[in-house]
């Protein structure tokens, strides 16, 4: 082990997250509270900024895909590929949302019908079920994935073409300049790993609920903090394992298998459920999507009140954003060789559209249950919001089936995301070393499992919210900066590849 490629982002990055481990196992109740105090602050005050922000993140990567600089490489010009089409898009699926889109893939939708997003629609009804999809395309549409794109695009840049460490202060070279600087570089990237753990804490947080859930439903497992800090350690050494046998072994061979799986239940779901109705509400949401996106990307409610929006967009994006470091770096590691236009609009279209489909599918069918059937899926739903994949399943045949291999693909989900995490988190801290030590790996998912433990035993699901809102905040300016830098690099590389003739 070589202390000395542990540098002072990852000791003081480590050091602040076990400081909050402990703050919150001694002081539970009061950790909740400035947990709350924090989330209601940050989507009042903020919101607007995250809004604005990511609007403006999907205007600049699809200015980047059709611009003159869409084709240059991630990479030298021979460059090829790392991994074929497939194994890269499990990658980009299973590291980017692949277990909250588990999680809310029925649980949104049918929140949103109980409850609707705008006033003067009734709940339960066919216009509820509309606007539900619309809202839940729009979340896990084109906008959460341009955030990715951004670190993906800077991080690949540098690494690849520039020859730089994947570090998310190199990203910032042009504007900030290579030599000196260090505290400020340091911050940079300590602000980074922060959100990285947070955000990757949230989505096993949600998984972890989600497992707990389904395990009630088959087992009649209670839904327990013991029950729970048994799967937080069953994962914590089901995902160190696969840690250890590196990128091309265990996330590789586990992002394949997600993938599949998930198709297998997305096709049988399809063929066994309302299959028109599903083929109608996706197009007829992806209609509304496109006609109203730019409605939805800046909607607030200054005029009428509610917390509707800060509830649900605003902690989406801050939640994209936290990931967006260990998202970013993770798929411009697995993208090298690809032109820029090509990872915009894979990244941009490929990834949505699963995720898009899943809802409709998904969700779909339990509109449909509870529109035509009277189910009351919704209302079991806004009871248990853990409970919304396993209820429906209980419409379907095969149901003991479908939930056991649901709670493997969300154990799976969370162990590439987790793994792919560490991987991430230890070359963030490890000046952008491609193979960092496995002790550096062990810390971080250990600090992960923790961090993840005291936020579902101190203030559940809010707890979650709030770490990913909170600390997403600041790396939002970093992101701002990042596209700027980005861009000042491919002016540069345009101008010395095409003089101008005198």
């Amino acid at each position: 082990m070589n202390l000395r490629r542990m540098n002072n982002v990852f000791w003081i990055s480590a050091l602040f997250i076990l400081v909050l481990v402990i703050i919150g196992a001694v002081f539970p109740l009061r950790f909740a509270d400035v947990a709350s105090r924090g989330l209601d602050f940050t989507t009042y005050a903020f919101g607007w900024f995250y809004l604005i922000s990511v609007f403006f993140f999907v205007i600049f990567c699809l200015f980047l895909a059709i611009s003159k600089y869409g084709r240059i490489k991630l990479g030298s010009d021979e460059d090829k590929p790392d991994f074929p089409f497939f194994t890269w898009v499990g990658m980009l699926f299973s590291a980017g949302f692949g277990v909250g889109l588990v999680f809310w893939g029925i649980a949104e939708p049918m929140s949103h019908f109980l409850t609707p997003p705008t006033s003067g629609v009734e709940p339960l009804t066919p216009d509820a079920a509309r606007v539900a999809m619309r809202y839940s395309f729009f979340h896990w549409g084109v906008s959460q994935w341009s955030v990715f794109a951004i670190v993906g695009l800077a991080i690949g840049y540098f690494q690849f073409r520039k020859k730089d460490s994947a570090l998310i202060s190199t990203t910032l070279n042009p504007l900030i300049g290579k030599e000196n600087k260090k505290v400020l570089r340091s911050t940079i990237d300590i602000l980074a790993v922060i959100a990285t753990v947070m955000g990757v804490a949230t989505s096993l947080g949600l998984g972890i609920l989600q497992i707990n859930g389904g395990l009630q439903s088959v087992f009649n497992l209670p839904q327990s903090t013991m029950v729970q800090l048994v799967i937080i350690l069953i994962l914590l050494a089901l995902y160190l394992t696969s840690s250890s046998t590196g990128l091309n072994r265990g996330i590789k061979y586990l992002s394949n298998l997600n993938l599949g799986l998930a198709l297998v239940l997305l096709l049988f779901v399809f063929i066994t459920g309302p299959s028109v109705f599903m083929l109608n509400s996706f197009t007829l949401g992806l209609g509304d999507y496109l006609q109203r996106f730019v409605e939805m990307s800046l909607r607030l409610q200054p005029y009428h009140g509610g917390t509707w929006v800060r509830d649900w967009t605003i902690f989406y994006w801050a939640w994209a954003i936290a990931w967006s470091p260990f998202v970013g770096a993770f798929i411009a590691r697995v993208s090298r060789g690809r032109t820029i236009r090509e990872f915009v609009l894979g990244v941009l279209i490929i990834p949505p559209l699963i995720a898009i489909i899943w809802i409709a599918v998904f969700g779909g069918a339990a509109v449909n249950f509870d529109l035509f059937q009277q189910t009351n899926i919704a209302l079991a739903v806004d009871n248990d919001i853990t409970s919304a994949l396993f209820v429906t399943f209980e419409q379907l045949p095969f149901k003991l089936l479908l939930s056991l291999l649901s709670i493997f693909l969300i154990l799976t989900f969370l162990i590439t995301s987790a793994d792919s995490a560490t991987f991430v988190l230890g070359m963030l801290t490890t000046d952008g070393n491609i193979n960092p030590p496995i002790f550096v790996k062990i810390v971080w998912g250990v600090l992960m499992a923790a961090i993840a433990a005291i936020l579902l035993l101190s203030s559940g699901l809010e707890g979650l919210q709030t770490a990913s809102l909170i600390s997403a905040l600041p790396f939002t300016v970093i992101l701002i900066i990042m596209c700027f830098s980005l861009l000042k690099s491919l002016k540069i590389e345009r101008k010395k590849s095409h003089p101008k003739k005198t």
